[in-house]
């Protein structure tokens, strides 16, 4: 319990429902944090900035997504890959949101 505690926002459920607003909570929270860049192609990011946006990234998903990732040392490969999983969501909520 003391894990969701330390969340600063919820993390990525395993069925990507929460995709959307996750993305953009991220991309905030590294921004502040001036990290924004790790999750950009070519970026030249320092290993501890790469540890601290992993650590980040991890810390804000679903413990099954965590473990399906185990192996993925890079931040902008698991950004790339939950990218990858959950971006046709987008195709499914955005044109429902335009009709509502």
């Amino acid at each position: 319990m003391a894990n969701i505690e330390n969340r600063k926002f919820i993390a990525l459920d395993i069925s990507g429902k929460n995709y959307l607003s996750w993305v953009l909570d991220v991309k905030l929270h590294l921004s502040a944090k001036k990290l924004r860049h790790i999750i950009e192609e070519d970026n030249a990011a320092s290993k501890e900035e790469r540890a601290t946006a992993l650590i980040f990234l991890r810390h804000h998903i679903d413990d099954d997504l965590k473990y399906e990732y185990l192996t993925v040392e890079n931040p902008l490969e698991l950004w790339q890959n939950l990218n990858d999983r959950f971006e046709h969501l987008k195709a499914v909520v955005l044109p429902k949101a335009l009709n509502d």
